[in-house]
């Protein structure tokens, strides 16, 4: 819902010239899997690459996230879509202000991805598969969520009794259970190159 009454304010200092005085296009990576897949641990590993380069970044981690922006939220599929509209709209003020920006969020429902993607002017939304099997996530399972979401204690987990929808044509595919983490990291940084983000 659009707040009444209010008009966008233009700035002086374009999205353009911000990304010129950093030297780099800015670009929002969209890491979603499942849970455990590795999104948030690739997504640093990412970062950190990125900031030896002495590129200008910046992390939205779903939890982190969860424990203010969107501490209000719980999970049933209703604020979940609520979540990734939040974090579309930031994700969106840091792509303007020149940042090559990631967000690692299990976002399993691809009308949210594609919504926030829409968002975004044409190649700046990068989508980032980490694609890693549910058995191995539950083998890691670092939270014990999997192990509770199976006896019955958490609801609507995904992957067990609330859907995820892999992305079927994403700009970045990850098998995250064949490659190491510098490996993943290496080759997201490489599509930035490849396609001259950085």
């Amino acid at each position: 819902m659009k707040t009444e009454n209010t008009v966008w304010h233009s700035h002086i200092v374009s999205k353009q010239e911000r990304a010129q005085l950093k030297g780099q296009k800015p670009c929002l990576l969209w890491y979603t899997g499942l849970s455990g897949s590795g999104k948030s641990t690739i997504a640093n590993a990412v970062e950190d690459l990125l900031f030896q380069q002495k590129r200008h970044t910046y992390l939205l981690d779903g939890d982190n996230v969860r424990h203010g922006l969107n501490g209000d939220l719980g999970f049933s599929d209703e604020e979940r879509v609520e979540n990734i509209r939040r974090i579309s709209e930031v994700s969106k003020l840091f792509v303007d202000s020149g940042l090559i920006v990631s967000t690692a969020f299990i976002s399993p429902f691809q009308a949210d991805r594609d919504m926030a993607r829409t968002m975004l002017e044409q190649g700046e939304f990068i989508e980032v598969f980490i694609d890693t099997p549910i058995e191995v996530c539950e083998q890691r399972d670092p939270k014990g969520l999997y192990k509770m979401a199976r006896d019955g204690k958490i609801k609507d987990f995904t992957g067990i009794d609330s859907a995820y929808e892999a992305p079927q044509n994403p700009e970045i595919h990850i098998k995250n259970d064949e490659l190491s983490i510098k490996e993943c990291a290496k080759q997201i940084v490489g599509y930035l190159q490849n396609n001259q983000y950085i």
